[in-house]
C-alpha cells in the first residue's frame, strides 16, 4: 500500500511537509526536483541517481536535494515498510526570508551540494518536532511556513554553504549542451524542461542542438535510448520489460514498436548461437 500525506494548497509557491509511506515493494520512478528538499529516512532504503551518479541512503539519514535537477529513484521497504519525511522549501518562502532577514548569497556555490547532512542536535530535535504535524487532518499553512523557515535557519547554522544554495535565485546558467544531454538522455521530460535546465529558451535549445548533433532533439533521444537498449539486451542479456522505463519509454508497447522500427526485429527475439 502507498500512503502519501501532503500538506499543501492547490496553488504554487507554498512550503510542504510530506510523509511518504510505502508497503508494496519497491517504488521506482523519475522526477524533476522543483523545490529544494530536506528529507529524513525513518525506515527503508532510497537509491537516487543524479547526473549519472548513484547515491544510496538508509534509515536515519538526513538528506538535501537542490532544486532544478533531474533525478531517478528507487525506494525499497525494509522489514516491510519505507517511510520518510520531506520538507519542500519553495521559492516564495525563501524570497520572503531573504527580505525579512537580509539573507543573500555572497558567492556562487561551486562545490558539490551536501546531499548527506551530518545533523547536529538542533536538526535532530527539529525532525522530532515534525511528528506532531504529520497526522493533522487540516494543518495550518501558517504553521507549515514557520516550520519551513525554522528549517532554513537550522540548515545554514549546520553548514554555511546552504546560504549560497538556498538564496541563489538565478535561473540555471547556460550549460555545455552535449555533456548535459549525454548524462540525462534517459529522463522522460519535455523539451521545454531540457531547455530550461541547460539555460536556454526552447528555440535556442533546438538551434544549439542542431549545430551539435545535426538532427532534432526528439530523433536523437529515441536513437540514443534505443542504442543503449540494444546493447543491454544483446550484450548484457537484460529483458526488455526490465529496462524500457529506465530508458525513458512510457510503456513496453511503445518501446517494442520503436525498437522494431529501428532494428527491423523485435527486442525479445531469440538469438541463435551456433
Amino acid at each position: 500500500m502507498r500512503h502519501d500525506l501532503q500538506y499543501q494548497q492547490q496553488t504554487a509557491n507554498v512550503p510542504r511537509i510530506l510523509l511518504n509511506s510505502y508497503t508494496d515493494g519497491n517504488i521506482e520512478g523519475e522526477a524533476f526536483v522543483t523545490d529544494h528538499i530536506f528529507s529524513y529516512i525513518i525506515s527503508g532504503k532510497h537509491e537516487v541517481w543524479l547526473s549519472g551518479i548513484k547515491y544510496t541512503f538508509g534509515e536515519g539519514d538526513f538528506r538535501f536535494f537542490r532544486s532544478n535537477q533531474l533525478a531517478r529513484y528507487v525506494k525499497s521497504p525494509v522489514s516491510g515498510v519505507f517511510r520518510s519525511v520531506a520538507v519542500h522549501m519553495d521559492q516564495y518562502t525563501l524570497r520572503a526570508m531573504s527580505e525579512q532577514y537580509g539573507l543573500k548569497k555572497d558567492q556562487t556555490n561551486t562545490s558539490e551540494v551536501p546531499l548527506l547532512i551530518h545533523p547536529d542536535n538542533l536538526l535532530r530535535g527539529y525532525v522530532d518536532s515534525l511528528q506532531a504535524y504529520l497526522h493533522l487532518p487540516q494543518p495550518d499553512q501558517r504553521l507549515i511556513t514557520l516550520k519551513t523557515q525554522e528549517l532554513v535557519l537550522l540548515l545554514i547554522k549546520n553548514d554555511t554553504r546552504f546560504k549560497n544554495i538556498l538564496f541563489d535565485f538565478s535561473e540555471p546558467g547556460k550549460l555545455d549542451l552535449e555533456a548535459f544531454m549525454n548524462r540525462h538522455y534517459r529522463y522522460n521530460v519535455s523539451m521545454e524542461r531540457f531547455a530550461f535546465l541547460t539555460g536556454r529558451s526552447l528555440s535556442g535549445f533546438k538551434r544549439d542542438f542542431e549545430k551539435i548533433y545535426h538532427t532534432t532533439p526528439g530523433k536523437w533521444l529515441v536513437q540514443k535510448r534505443l542504442q543503449e537498449a540494444k546493447w543491454r539486451i544483446e550484450d548484457k542479456k537484460e529483458k526488455p520489460a526490465n529496462l524500457y522505463l529506465d530508458l525513458g519509454f512510457e510503456d513496453l508497447s511503445h518501446f517494442s514498436h520503436a525498437y522494431k522500427k529501428a532494428f527491423r526485429y523485435a527486442p525479445n527475439r531469440k538469438i541463435n548461437i551456433k
